[in-house]
């Protein structure tokens, strides 16, 4: 029996990229966010591109179909691709097919592995809506410098967790000036319901605290850092932002840390750039008792018992119907200064959660599939491998990336 992250040798080679059947496969097709996501390819996609459903049941991406086809007659055609996360073989066959692989499937610490071990080895660009921290880490440690050696692109983080962040700071930092000093201040915003794979995601990795401890170390320490340059993606403390009019929270995800991968990689984020993430809340009653909430779900997901019954409460692949989802909305206000100038900007959207998410990740999968895009490998961050052929393609498609101020500092 194969280890998790192993990957079964297939029979036959894979094809060169470009000669492969498919160009992009959306995998999960069939849970809540797949189904959006299938929605906005059926409707979106180029007639030229040639995409693919995939998923566990043959029986359920078959009934999915039919409700994309009644919207969209074309979607009738669209091939379905049986394949399950968890069998090593069947998911090295399908990275072999195809060029893009955009998997829904979490969570990933669960149900990814095999995946980006496959497209990995294949030289199959790979993409997921991970916001785990500790399976980014444990991929970019098993399984970049395979990717790197087969031209593979592993992108996690490719839906609100992180876009938004990650593209909004690229975006305010291509306001400031060359070469100097930056800071980058972003604050998040939203009405919109978590999402169910977002719950699930919490509770695994704040089940998981010490293991994503040790991954994090490990992964610091092989991960190489600019010589010349200084990143820092401090936590910070909860702060009266003046400017907003707004409570700064520090938010314990994963978004500080692609933005900090980004600028990195990217020298144009100057010699020393600095990168806090916080939510951005009006009243100080609402700060105390969002604190006091995530304290209480991280101690109950110490326990397992209590662990199940929350995860019972919002499952991975459940979210709101579509009334819930017209009235959500979310904004990421970003401050940079730097080189005597301050800007504020702003990325803005609808529901972030889920149909938002859901055209982040279909136009990410597209932009890996068609654009033209500088050349990279191995574990990579939005920014890095789409950066502003992603950002335009996303304001093409709504979102909103604007400059609000911008004066001298």
């Amino acid at each position: 029996m194969l280890r998790p992250g192993e990957v079964a040798v297939v029979n036959t080679e894979a094809p060169e990229r470009n000669a492969r059947e498919f160009d992009v496969v959306l995998f999960g097709a069939t849970g809540f966010v797949g189904e959006l996501t299938a929605r906005y390819l059926a409707a979106h996609a180029p007639r030229t591109c040639r995409w693919a459903l995939a998923g566990r049941s043959p029986q359920k991406l078959k009934a999915m179909r039919e409700r994309l086809a009644a919207a969209h007659p074309g979607a009738a055609e669209v091939p379905l691709v049986t394949t399950d996360a968890d069998d090593a073989r069947s998911v090295a066959e399908l990275a072999a097919r195809a060029r893009v692989v955009a998997s829904t499937v979490g969570p990933y610490l669960r149900h990814g592995t095999r995946l980006v071990a496959a497209c990995a080895a294949a030289g199959t660009d790979y993409l997921d809506l991970s916001g785990e921290p500790e399976f980014v880490d444990l991929m970019y440690l098993r399984h970049h410098s395979r990717a790197k050696e087969t031209g593979a692109r592993l992108v996690h983080a490719c839906g609100f967790d992180s876009v938004p962040h990650d593209l909004g700071a690229r975006f305010t930092v291509e306001q400031l000036p060359e070469g100097v000093p930056l800071s980058v201040d972003g604050f998040v915003r939203s009405n919109a319901a978590v999402s169910g794979g977002t719950y699930a995601s919490a509770l695994l990795s704040f089940s998981r605290a010490d293991r994503m401890a040790r991954t994090a170390k490990a992964r610091h320490a092989a991960d190489p850092r600019p010589a010349d340059r200084v990143v820092r993606t401090p936590i910070g403390g909860v702060r009266h932002e003046e400017e907003l009019g707004v409570w700064a929270v520090p938010l314990p995800t994963i978004d500080p840390q692609i933005v900090g991968r980004s600028a990195a990689a990217l020298e144009r984020y100057g010699p020393a750039f600095t990168y806090r993430h916080y939510a951005a809340v009006r009243r100080l009653p609402t700060v105390v008792g969002g604190i006091a909430g995530v304290g209480g779900l991280f101690a109950a997901a110490q326990l397992p018992p209590l662990r199940r019954l929350l995860a019972s409460r919002l499952a991975s692949g459940e979210g709101p119907d579509e009334r819930r989802r017209a009235r959500s909305w979310f904004s990421v206000r970003f401050l940079g200064r730097g080189g005597g100038r301050r800007v504020l900007t702003e990325v803005a959207g609808g529901d972030p959660g889920y149909d938002e998410t859901a055209k982040m990740f279909a136009e990410a999968a597209l932009c890996l599939a068609h654009d033209d895009l500088p050349p990279t490998s191995g574990q990579v961050t939005p920014s890095v491998a789409m950066g502003e052929a992603l950002t335009a393609r996303l304001v093409r498609a709504g979102l909103e990336f604007r400059v609000l101020q911008d004066s001298e500092d």
